[in-house]
């Protein structure tokens, strides 16, 4: 199994250098013991609060391009505190990231509250994503009421008018634009044909393109 080990102090004074090396002395050495290939050992030195670090964002990248399955970590608080940990916790559970911990000298075992939380954002997730899909079936549905052809746009998807930046089919805009759908209909229609882009970038370039 390929692993990645994550050790992390919260300041930068001299006195905490030794805690990353102990750190990761002791991560390899339980590595071994489970007979785990290490491919990254990645240290920092920041809060447990702070999200944007460059360390977490590294191991992130590993794990979503599938170079690794497990992540081994000294305990939870390394990995981070309060809703910085929950966040990590929830994007590793999504990537199917089993966690190891020195401190449990084998799979990291969540407390009942942890889990109650991330049990709850995974509800609240699945359910903005299902609303997502609803907007787009419904912006769909009224697109075509007005005499929108998905199956002719999809086969031109790549003639858009208007300007070279711009990603989508700026003429199919203006047109649901007279039919009176709104910029989020007209948004959610064309992400639901494979045109991700906002009712601001859909309101914006909409406004160019009547001033250009």
């Amino acid at each position: 199994m390929n692993t990645i080990i994550y050790c992390r102090v919260s300041t930068d004074k001299k006195t905490q250098e030794t805690s990353l090396v102990r750190q990761e002395k002791e991560l390899i050495a339980l590595a071994e013991t489970k007979g785990m290939n290490v491919i990254a050992v990645i240290k920092e030195q920041a809060s447990g609060y702070e999200i944007e670090r460059d360390g977490v964002f590294e191991m992130l990248k590993h794990f979503a391009n599938r170079h690794a399955e497990c992540l081994l970590i000294q305990d939870e608080t390394r990995l981070g505190r309060g809703n910085t940990k929950i966040a990590l916790f929830h994007q590793l559970n999504k990537l199917n990231i089993t966690i190891y911990t020195g401190i449990h000298n084998g799979q990291l075992e969540f407390s009942e509250s942890d889990s109650m939380v991330l049990q709850i954002v995974g509800i609240v997730e699945e359910y903005q994503r299902k609303i997502h899909n609803i907007k787009i079936k419904r912006g769909m549905n009224k697109a075509i009421r007005e005499g929108y052809e998905p199956g002719k746009n999809l086969t031109n998807r790549n003639m858009a008018g208007g300007r070279k930046r711009m990603d989508f089919p700026i003429q199919e805009v203006v047109r649901l634009r007279q039919n009176k759908l709104t910029f989020e209909e007209i948004a959610s229609t064309l992400n639901g044909l494979g045109y991700h882009v906002s009712k601001a970038t859909v309101h914006r370039r909409y406004q160019e393109y009547h001033n250009a």
